[in-house]
C-alpha cells in the first residue's frame, strides 16, 4: 500500500473549511457574535466558496473569504487553530491500528508462505 501525503493534504484542504464551520461558529459566539447572524454569514460564504470549487474548478477559498471578512475579525488570529485538521480525526488513529491488527495482519500471515517476499505495511 502506498500513501501519498500530498494527495491527502489536497483533499483535506478541499473539505476542511466546510467541516470546520461549526467550530468557527462556536468561536464567534464565544467572542460575542449572534449565532443566527454568524450562521447566515457562514452559509453565504460556504455557498460562494462551493460555487468557485464546483463551477470554476478552483481551490476552496472559504478560509480566505473568512479572513477577508471584517465580521470574523474577532477570530482572525485563531482561525488556523480552529481549523487544525488534527481536531477533526476523532478516533481514526485507534480505528486504523485496530483494523490493521485484526484484519490486515491476519491475512498477511495467512498468505505469508505463499509469497516469498512478505509485503511491508507502514502506517
Amino acid at each position: 500500500m502506498i500513501v501519498y501525503p500530498k494527495v491527502i493534504e489536497k483533499h483535506i484542504n478541499e473539505e476542511l473549511p466546510f467541516m470546520a464551520t461549526e467550530n468557527i461558529l462556536m468561536a464567534m459566539v464565544k467572542a460575542g457574535a449572534s449565532r443566527q447572524e454568524c450562521h447566515e454569514k457562514l452559509r453565504v460564504l460556504s455557498q460562494e466558496a462551493g460555487r468557485v470549487v464546483k463551477e470554476e474548478g478552483q481551490a476552496n477559498d472559504m478560509l480566505d473569504r473568512i479572513s477577508r471578512d471584517d465580521y470574523f475579525q474577532p477570530i482572525h488570529d485563531q482561525l488556523s487553530q480552529i481549523v487544525d485538521p488534527k481536531l477533526f480525526i476523532g478516533r481514526c488513529p485507534q480505528q486504523v491500528e485496530k483494523f490493521i491488527e485484526e484484519e490486515v495482519y491476519p491475512v498477511i500471515e495467512k498468505y505469508a508462505e505463499k509469497y516469498a517476499a512478505a509485503p511491508s505495511l507502514r502506517v
